[in-house]
This record gives structure tokens, sequence and C-alpha cells, in this order.
């Protein structure tokens, strides 16, 4: 089993990092939020397009939540956002706290607009995000040795992982998640002011890590760009899975980009693969001392869903930078930049910051 905190393999491995350091200061990383849509101008929640500076995604949410007088419920995310970074994200809260939205401001915290919509912002809602990062004390001969790892990524994307800050500092997260699915703590082990917060999180972060240690033995055994028997693969356009099981043509769909395979994120409602690629998700998720069964009773939580095992940056550019490399580029949500940025720099184990991580809905 590929173990949170162990390197999993990397897709470009023949080819030399160039090194250096993430979030040296919060300004070398740049998160922008592509919203899934924007507010239509009316309706009984205010959207707030807020900016925080190294401030963890948690405590955003209270602050907003205690300036306001407001429960955390009442307060819409639409994803978790670095802490060590500017960022810049969509924020809900009802329209009748317009008032106090300017007691909002700190040295950490700034409203940039604010605009009236007719729902609360959920989970989910964003098409995904731009990042604009700085990677200092590079190689100095970086740019040239990024381009053979860049004109991969550009070919056949980069892998999927989930990165270490699902799991918390020592897969703490992890742990936690481990325990309230194997029934060796509840929900009321945990603190009730954080309680719905962890509990997701923590129960999320074993669906990722079992994920990630599929994609690890794929890419260790070299066949991440070939269908395999049973393979649950995903319609790219719609999202749909389906099970392949006339190999030839499948494979052919998907040279052509056509459909994606797919990894397990376990839970009730996932479907399931079948012949060798099922095989290979049993052995991931036995190493963990878990059955599906363990999932069923979180199936409001985990509902189950298949996530792509490769993912695509757009707009991809390298260039020099004073300090070091400059890297811009857009991801789909609940794709991690800093899994994209681990294949170019190759300096395991990671020198960034923890982080939050994303959380999806699955």
């Amino acid at each position: 089993m590929m173990l949170p905190g162990s390197p999993p393999p990397y897709l470009t491995s023949e080819f030399p990092g160039v090194g250096g350091v993430l979030k040296h200061v919060p300004e070398d990383f740049v998160v922008e939020e592509i919203p899934l849509y924007e507010p239509c101008g009316e309706g009984e929640h205010l959207f707030l397009w807020v900016e925080k500076r190294d401030l963890p995604a948690e405590l955003l949410t209270q602050h907003i939540a205690r300036t306001l007088g407001l429960s955390r419920s009442e307060v819409g995310v639409a994803g978790l956002k670095d802490r060590r970074a500017i960022t810049r994200q969509f924020v809900s809260v009802p329209a009748r706290c317009a008032d106090g939205v300017p007691q909002l401001e700190t040295e950490s915290v700034h409203v940039l607009r604010r605009t009236l919509h007719t729902n609360k912002l959920k989970t989910g809602h964003l098409r995904g995000n731009r990042f604009d990062v700085v990677i200092r004390e590079s190689d100095h001969d970086a740019k040239q040795r990024t381009q053979p790892i860049i004109d991969v990524l550009l070919r056949s994307g980069f892998p999927n992982y989930y990165g270490d800050q699902r799991f918390g500092h020592e897969n703490e997260t992890l742990g936690l998640g481990l325990d309230l699915l194997t029934g060796r703590k509840s929900q009321q082990d945990i603190p009730w002011n954080r309680r719905k917060f962890l509990v997701r999180l923590a129960l999320s972060s074993v669906q990722s890590a079992i994920f990630n240690a599929v994609l690890s033995e794929r890419i260790a055994d070299g066949p991440l760009g070939r269908v395999l028997p049973g393979d649950v693969m995903l319609v790219r356009k719609s999202g749909g899975p389906f099970v392949a099981d006339d190999l030839p043509r499948e494979q052919e769909r998907f040279e052509q980009g056509e459909t994606v395979l797919s990894g397990p994120m376990y839970g009730v409602k996932m479907r399931h693969p079948t012949g060798d690629a099922a095989d290979r998700e049993a052995r991931a998720l036995a190493s963990f001392g878990l059955s599906p069964a363990h999932f069923a009773r979180w199936r409001k939580l985990l509902p189950g869903t298949r996530r792509p095992l490769v993912a695509i940056a757009e707009d991809l550019q390298v260039e020099p930078h004073e300090s070091g490399l400059q890297c811009r580029f857009q991801l789909s949500r609940g794709d991690y930049a800093t899994v994209l940025l681990r294949e170019i720099m190759k300096n395991d184990p990671s020198t960034e910051v923890p982080d939050e991580a994303p959380i999806e809905q699955a």
C-alpha cells in the first residue's frame, strides 16, 4: 500500500526536477476561484467576493459567522482555499447581513465586491481555480529543465493525486477518518464546534487515501495510458461512468480524449469495476482494513463517486522569475496545484506549508 506521506511515483520520473520552495511568502501562491455561475443581482443571499491572506479556510468561515452573528451553516462556500496564499473566492451570507459587511475587513480579509443572488452558495459550486505560483530557489537552468516535463503534462495530463494536506499533519485527519469508519470513535468524540467540519473532512480523507493507493499502483505498473479489463471509464463531456468491456474500442475512445480512466471514491452509490481493475481496487481497500460495508453507515456524507485518474492543467505557462520560476495555470475543482508542481519540482519530501484541502461532493 502507498501510505500517505510516502512519495507516490512520478509520471515524469525520467526527467529531473528543478527543486525549489513553494509558499515562501503568501504572495508566492495566488489562487482565484472560477465560479460555476455569476450572481444574478437579486435574491435573498448576498455573494461576497472575498480576498484572504495567510488565513485557514475554517477561520475565514468562523470570522464571517461570528462577525455577522450567523451560524456557520448560514455561510456558504464553494470550496476550501489554501492557507499560505492569497486567495479570492465567493462566500454567501443572508442578504439581511449587508449592513455588517464592512465589519468583516481585517488585515487578512478584504471584501472586494458584493452581489445578490437567489440561492446560497454550496460546496462544489465552482468550475475550478486559477493559479499564479512562484517557485523560489529553483535550479539555475530551471526553465530549460522544465520543458520536457511540461511537454508530457500538456500531452498526457498529470496524476490526479490528492495532496498530502488532505490527510492532515502526520496523517491525523486520515487517522480520525479511519477511526470513524471502523467505529473506534464516534462523532461525539469531536468537539461540537468543529464536529461538522472535521467529520466530513476526515471521512473524505479516507476516500482520498484509497484513491491515491490505486493511482500509485497504476503508475508503478505502467498502465496509466492503457484501458484494463473492467475499468470504469468516465465520459469526458458528461462525467457518466461505464464499465469497459470492448477493450479495443474503449482504448481508441480513451486515446481520442472522449473518455478518461477513473479511480474509486468509495460509497454506496459508487460504480464498481470488474475483472483486473476490480482486483486492484479491492487490494487498495483491504490494505486500509476496510470493506465497502464500512462506508454504508455514512451514506449521506459519502455517497461515493468516481474520480479521473489524470488531471488536465489548462493554459499552463512556465516562465523565468527574478526569484526562480513563475507558473500560471488553471485546474478543475478538486485538482491540486501542489501535485502538478510536484512533477516539476521533484523534491520530496514536500517543502510546502501544509494547508487545508478542497472538499468535494463525493
